[in-house]
Parts: structure tokens; sequence; C-alpha cells
């Protein structure tokens, strides 16, 4: 596979990886009160981030490895965790901004309707 052909589909995933960091990257002056819409947006927007990161990763993986699926989904699982976990540490030197477990599960969350929408088209 030639290089052209290796960035067209590692691109996707590197510049999605960028506007997750970018998004974290953001300072967030938080208020006293906690409001239900926001929580939501929020949350929603987690598992949209890492379905989509999710898909992306295992779309170019599996275009390029001739391995059995399930392995492409784990690999692609483990991956999308990893950098799951290094965004919320990562958040934890922003200010007005902390690393959270829920969140993460929000992520996983996006991993597996992801794995759920890519095993049922296989």
């Amino acid at each position: 596979m030639k290089f052209t052909e290796k960035l067209k589909l590692w691109l996707p995933v590197i510049a999605w990886c960028g506007i997750i960091f970018s998004f974290s990257a953001m300072e967030i002056n938080k208020t006293q009160e906690f409001y239900w819409w926001d929580f939501v947006v929020k949350k929603t927007i987690h598992v949209i981030e890492y379905a989509v990161l999710y898909w992306l990763f295992y779309q170019a993986i599996s275009k390029q490895q001739n391995n059995k699926k399930g392995i492409l989904a784990i690999i692609s699982f483990i991956f999308s965790l990893t950098y799951a976990l290094s965004d919320e540490w990562h958040q934890t030197f922003i200010p007005g901004r902390h690393g959270t477990l829920r969140d993460i599960g929000f992520d996983w969350l996006g991993m597996l309707l992801s794995w759920l929408y890519i095993r049922k088209k296989i």
C-alpha cells in the first residue's frame, strides 16, 4: 500500500483525535448550579466523539489489515479507550476541567454503539 493511500486512511483518525484534543483543551468556567440540559448535551457529545473515533479507526485498520474482523474490533476498542483515558488525563491540566471515569463510561458507550453498527453491517 502506497504512502498516499495510507495517509487517506489515517488522516481522518489523526484529524478527529486533534478535534477531540482541542475541545478538551478549552477552559471552562464552572457554575455552581447544575443544569440537566447542559449535562445531557455534554455527555451526548462524549458518546458521539468516541463513536466517530472508533468508526474511523476501525475503517482505517480494516482497509489496511486482512485480519479477522473481531480482532480489528478489539484493536479499535483498545485504541479508542486508550485515547479516552489520555484525554481525561489531559483535562486534569486545563483550568476549570477535570478528568472523570464517568466521562470514560460515556466514551465507552459511544464505542459500543459504533461497534454494534459495524457488526450489523458486516
